[in-house]
């Protein structure tokens, strides 16, 4: 199974206003989608898993600050797997992997009784 994965991080709270400073995300609502490239559903598309949460951002010190213009996906990408650590980063992609793994071959299958 060779998954790939992407991080959908497009939704942000801000601050207006914080130290002088305009639009300060302190929060990323984000999605991690893993897809697999070799499995299929039923309907020929590429098996998926996914995983998603908030995660807050550390904006006690803004003296590397990015104005909100300026900001990319990749950045907060990046500030997001950093905040969560490597270690979580690969459990949630695990997970992902699992998720999809049960579908391929799943363990417990539910039935209807007529």
């Amino acid at each position: 199974m060779a998954v790939t994965f992407a991080w959908d991080v497009s939704t942000v709270d801000t601050y207006p206003t914080k130290d002088s400073k305009a639009d300060v995300i302190y929060n990323v609502h984000w999605r991690l989608t893993g897809t697999d490239g070799v499995n299929k559903d039923a309907d020929d598309n590429n098996q998926t898993g996914s995983t998603y949460g908030s995660q807050s951002l550390d904006v006690s010190d803004l003296s590397s600050f990015t104005a909100f213009g300026s900001v990319s996906k990749a950045n907060v990408q990046a500030w997001v797997e950093a905040a969560l650590t490597s270690d979580k980063v690969t459990e949630l992609k695990n997970g992902i992997k699992a998720q999809i793994t049960e579908k391929v071959t799943p363990t417990t299958v539910s039935k209807t009784i007529s």
